[in-house]
């Protein structure tokens, strides 16, 4: 009875929640704004681990290698439910192995996503950046003394709060791309309010500077559904995932040095897309010797433009 009761209380308190704009469905489960963050919208953007992906060990479970194909891959290819959410993650493989795509996410190759390039000694450095706290100058300054490229999916706050940072992106050679607005879950969103969260992206960094974004999004927390890939598409989008990841976007959970440097030189394999968070202290401190590290492992930098043209798309 204490069960029903406490799940009655619960649907009354999602059917009656505040409709008001900024309140969604992160909001009404805690993945808003906390109480000591601002009440401004822009500054929802603190990338969290999203609470609907499969249970895994800090977002990485591991599972039985596959092999792949040597061509740059998108997921997969094959039906699937348009309107389900699914959650991105890679599992850790070690001795150079590629991990596969998750067994329980839906194939979706033909609409446009990639998570892996080419089966050559090849990295490709992306960096999900909503905010500055003085570490995104920091990877910046990394990069360009190793000489490397990057490619950047920024939010409309780092643009309207930090826009030297986003003229520096460009000014140096990287890829500046989409990562929403505001940090939504994007599988809430109808095809006209996922377009209108990507087109008010676009123009934020067009008022800034006059360009346009280059046409590489990425879905916040990895969260998509098959209709998002293919509303992405439409935009001329190619949707980004990756092939590596670690638990560096808490800051107040940094792993050491030491230990990072560690764990990314040991997940390093060909073609791999290495996703970090530039507002972490420790991938600042560490990005010149990772990039040395690699460099000494004989993989080379290449572009996303590389990735979805070089090498070819995904069967």
């Amino acid at each position: 009875m204490k069960i029903r009761t406490i799940a009655a209380l619960l649907a009354v308190q999602l059917l009656t929640a505040p409709a008001a704009e900024g309140i969604g469905f992160f909001d009404l489960f805690g993945q808003g704004r906390s109480e000591t963050e601002t009440e401004t919208e822009e500054e929802d953007f603190t990338p969290k681990r999203g609470r609907f992906a499969p249970e895994r060990k800090s977002g990485h479970r591991e599972k039985p290698a596959g092999s792949r194909s040597g061509r740059a891959e998108c997921l997969p290819c094959a039906a699937a439910p348009s309107g389900t959410g699914y959650s991105w993650y890679a599992a850790h493989q070690k001795d150079g192995k590629r991990p596969p795509a998750p067994a329980e996410i839906p194939p979706v190759g033909e609409h446009g996503g990639y998570y892996l390039g080419a089966d050559e000694p090849v990295v490709y450095l992306t960096f999900d950046a909503g905010y500055e706290n003085g570490n995104v100058a920091k990877i910046l300054d990394g990069l360009k003394a190793e000489g490397v490229p990057g490619a950047f999916f920024i939010l409309e706050n780092l643009v309207n709060r930090n826009p030297e940072l986003v003229r520096r992106m460009v000014d140096e050679g990287h890829l500046v791309c989409n990562h929403t607005a505001r940090h939504k879950d994007m599988t809430a969103f109808s095809e006209t309010e996922f377009k209108e969260e990507l087109g008010r992206m676009e123009e934020a960094y067009r008022n800034l500077t006059g360009m346009e974004l280059s046409r590489y999004y990425r879905p916040p927390e990895g969260r998509f559904t098959v209709s998002n890939l293919d509303w992405a598409r439409e935009l001329g989008y190619s949707t980004i995932l990756w092939s590596f990841a670690y638990a560096d976007w808490d800051n107040g959970k940094q792993m050491p040095p030491d230990k990072a440097l560690e764990k990314v030189l040991a997940g390093a394999h060909n073609g791999m897309v290495l996703l970090l968070h530039p507002t972490s202290a420790t991938n600042a401190e560490i990005l010149p010797a990772l990039i040395r590290g690699l460099k000494d492992r004989g993989f080379r930098f290449g572009t996303l433009d590389e990735l979805t043209g070089g090498g070819g798309v995904g069967a």
